[in-house]
């Protein structure tokens, strides 16, 4: 599958900027003081073996997970853990404004089953923007052309392809409007041949300069779109830099090396 790069001229000031971000869950410690940054319009994939804490981290951003300790920085919006600790009707509001600016697919596409393609594209701006109907639906018919549904507008959740569900559930997050696209493996579920056409989506996506965090099996699209590659291993980033730095240095080390080995062997070239 082949994906062109895009040219983006990115700004000094971080879009996103995530600063010792430690997770555990009991005594397990899952995330163990991660940090790095996203410039406004940059593209980063985090690669690495199940079980290495990238979902958890994404998880962490928006707060789906709360973090047991650090800090999400959003533009000017500092978001601390601590802040968080113990929910009040002041945090709960940050943490909803948090996720509407932060807008994420999962693996699962999470849709409504007992609505059309249309209306589950139109909750967002009608529940969390506060649009009319009238409004909602016309955005709703937008999106759904921008990632090529328009013609399953009325069609219903059980009647589409995975890959086209998938679709609907990014023209869905793109709905309300975030400045941060979060991706958590959202081709994971995919049969193989429907990868390609929401690969194709994320990557026009990226074209646009949109902001986007991706964790991804698909060694490809990190190292054909992808400003910036993140190997997580054992709940720490091992490696950070361009994807010809990760995927392709000298310089990897061994449990990258061996994590790269099994695509390389079998040729997966998603």
């Amino acid at each position: 599958m082949d994906f062109s790069m895009k040219a983006v001229s990115h700004s000094s000031q971080p879009a996103l900027a995530v600063t010792e971000i430690r997770k555990s869950f009991g005594t397990l410690e899952v995330l163990k003081g991660v940090s790095f940054a996203a410039a406004p319009g940059e593209v980063i994939s985090i690669i690495g073996a199940s079980g290495s804490g990238k979902s958890t981290l994404l998880r962490c951003l928006n707060f789906l997970e709360k973090p047991t300790s650090g800090k999400v920085s959003l533009g000017n919006d500092v978001f601390e853990a601590a802040d968080f600790a113990s929910p009040n009707t002041r945090s709960r509001t940050r943490l909803m404004g948090l996720r509407r600016r932060m807008g994420m697919v999962f693996q699962s596409f999470n849709l409504w089953p007992h609505r059309s393609a249309l209306e589950n594209v139109m909750e967002g701006p009608i529940h969390v923007l506060g649009r009319s109907k009238k409004e909602a639906e016309a955005r709703a018919l937008e999106l759904l052309a921008r990632v090529g549904l328009s013609h399953r507008a009325h069609v219903y959740p059980a009647a589409l392809s995975g890959g086209q569900q998938q679709r609907v559930a990014i023209a869905r997050m793109l709905a309300t409007e975030p400045e941060v696209l979060l991706f958590d493996e959202p081709t994971s579920a995919l049969d193989p041949e429907l990868v390609g056409e929401v690969l194709a989506v994320m990557k026009s996506l990226a074209q646009e300069g949109r902001t986007m965090l991706v964790v991804t099996h698909e060694i490809a699209f990190a190292r054909d779109v992808a400003d910036k590659v993140i190997f997580m291993n054992q709940g720490q980033i091992e490696k950070i830099g361009s994807p010809e730095e990760v995927l392709s240095g000298d310089a990897r080390s061994d449990s990258l090396r061996s994590f790269l080995a099994r695509f390389e062997r079998n040729e997966i070239r998603a």
